[in-house]
């Protein structure tokens, strides 16, 4: 054979060399549909919200290969299961095609408690959202800053600024409601403890002011209420009458006073 060949001319060989390349052309562009699946398509099953392993028994078996891509944590659906998948669910793509699946975190990452204090009610819900964080019960409280948060709860518990929650956690927000219309007597908190004023004054929906501590308290929760403004009475002997929703100043003493020292306002010198 190798004689045969070395014997004819080099343009005949050439023209062999053509012609067996030409075939081997014919033949791989006849047989590219079959090695690609060329016109081979299949629609994409959905698995959302489909355990990982279903989803991927689901898809191999239908002939699509699967990569899982990324993870997201999402409250409301179970942990592994697929989000997100693409192509999307309906799409009509080649055998053998690689679907793509975002699925749920097992463990919620972690965020930091905004402080939602003083902002408005439309801000605070904005503020939880940007951080994966949900609005959950809102509880309406005088005071005179209408529609402002006034405390932020998880689990019914005050929850501070700065300390790491799940995300996805529920926040009550107790908010302001304004000023009641309806005037009641100032109650009278001199010669109560801190704590015993703090909680008269929420029983009666008022709100603590300014707080001056005496230089001796060495136990502000224990220490007691000398002075307070608005007082109980006023200097003509009569009820000062406050809204719900209003605040009240106290000062602080390490001493008890005595009740009558302090029951009624002094009267103003005239000048």
């Amino acid at each position: 054979m190798f004689n045969s060949i070395t014997k004819r001319s080099f343009g005949i060989n050439l023209l062999v060399a053509i012609g067996i390349f030409a075939v081997l052309g014919l033949l791989f562009f006849a047989l590219l549909g079959v090695i690609t699946k060329h016109g081979d398509t299949l629609t994409v099953p959905d698995v959302y919200k489909k355990n990982i392993q279903e989803a991927t028994m689901i898809l191999e078996k239908e002939g699509f290969g699967v990569d899982v891509r990324d993870s997201i944590y999402v409250d409301s659906l179970p942990g592994l299961a697929v989000w997100e998948q693409t192509p999307a669910r309906g799409s009509v793509v080649k055998v053998g095609r690689t679907i793509y699946l975002t699925v749920n975190k097992v463990i919620p990452p972690m965020v930091q408690m905004p402080d939602l204090t003083g902002l408005t009610f439309r801000s605070a819900e904005m503020t939880l959202h940007s951080l994966r964080l949900n609005v959950g019960d809102t509880i309406y409280k005088p005071d005179f800053a209408t529609n402002t948060v006034l405390q932020q709860l998880l689990n019914g518990k005050p929850v501070k600024a700065g300390r790491d929650i799940p995300e996805g956690s529920n926040i009550t927000l107790v908010l302001s409601s304004g000023t009641g219309n309806t005037e009641n007597p100032a109650p009278d908190l001199v010669g109560m403890t801190y704590l015993e004023a703090r909680e008269t004054l929420s029983a009666s929906n008022l709100g603590l002011g300014t707080v001056i501590i005496d230089p001796s308290v060495t136990d502000t929760a224990n220490a007691f209420v000398v002075k307070q403004i608005p007082m109980r009475k006023n200097s003509l002997n009569e009820l000062n009458m406050v809204r719900a929703g209003e605040s009240i100043d106290i000062w602080l003493s390490a001493t008890r006073p005595s009740k009558d020292s302090a029951a009624v306002a002094p009267p103003v010198e005239e000048r």
